[in-house]
């Protein structure tokens, strides 16, 4: 079992910029990828951004050149960096990892809130 610490949502005006943490404790051996997903209102959840522990990223296309995932091995820390923020870009952020056994943990979200 995985278990996250997520922290860095908040209020930001459109074209700001936000950084989301994740520090993960647990059984983070068993992690081959951790990523952010997101979920707004009346809508599924969907991914965001992804890395894998070879460092392979994945972005979602409404995302690419705006957001950028990275972490820190040594912290157990994913970040999501999150710049030219638009409105539609509102919703609760999920922490998220895959682990060996294909077993997907999650955290318990932060709420990323754009104003126009």
């Amino acid at each position: 079992q995985v278990q996250f610490v997520e922290s860095g949502g908040g209020l930001v005006q459109a074209g700001g910029s936000l950084r989301l943490s994740c520090v993960a404790s647990g059984n983070t051996a068993s992690i081959i990828s951790q990523g952010w997903y997101r979920q707004a209102p009346g809508k599924q959840r969907e991914l965001v951004a992804s890395i894998s522990n070879s460092g392979t990223t994945r972005y979602a296309d409404s995302v690419k050149g705006r957001f950028t995932i990275s972490r820190d091995n040594a912290k157990n820390t994913v970040y999501l960096q999150m710049n030219s923020l638009e409105p539609e870009d509102t919703a609760v952020y999920y922490c998220s990892a895959l682990n060996l056994a294909g077993i997907r943990n999650w955290g318990q979200g932060t709420q990323v809130t754009v104003s126009s």
